[in-house]
């Protein structure tokens, strides 16, 4: 069983029933999966994103560059109850916002300069394939599509959910 970072954009008044019913986000979130599992949405246009496993290895990478907006785990607390493997948390939308400014000027070759695998290993980063230089590259396909998914978001005046499932 793996772990993957999990993100579901919704309204201002989506965000609002949320706050107040948790219970019905993550029916919202579920059915949200599943609808758009069955067809393929750009990234920037879809409601639901997944980083998959790579989720621990973005966290690292941004926090070492300093990043203002924790976008693997969110912010704010959504709600006490586990949904997977930890409780959900959100960004709002002016943190997505800001997140999709900053993203928009951020490469991901920026996000590994001078990371040695070995940090990797030894900051016990998910999951452990720390071997060589080029497993560095492993979340470059899911950097770009996240980017333009928060700038998806941000666009559309939408905050995010965050979950790790």
């Amino acid at each position: 069983m793996s772990v993957n970072g999990e993100y579901l954009r919704v309204t201002s008044a989506e965000l609002e029933r949320a706050l107040k019913d948790p219970a019905w986000a993550l029916e919202l979130a579920e059915e949200t999966q599943d609808a758009q599992g069955e067809r393929e949405v750009a990234p920037a246009e879809a409601r639901h994103f997944t980083t998959h496993q790579t989720w621990h290895l973005l966290g690292f990478l941004l926090r070492r560059f300093a990043f203002p907006v924790d976008i693997v785990h969110g912010e704010e607390v959504l709600t006490t109850d586990d949904w997977g493997y930890e409780p959900p948390r959100y960004l709002t939308r002016d943190r997505v916002r800001l997140a999709a400014d900053i993203m928009r000027q951020t490469t991901y070759d920026q996000l590994i300069e001078g990371v040695d695998p070995a940090e990797l290993t030894k900051a016990e980063i998910y999951p452990q394939i720390w071997d060589s230089p080029t497993s560095l590259e492993w979340a470059r396909d899911l950097f770009t599509p996240l980017t333009e998914f928060f700038q998806g978001a941000a666009s559309a005046g939408h905050a995010v959910l965050i979950w790790l499932d």
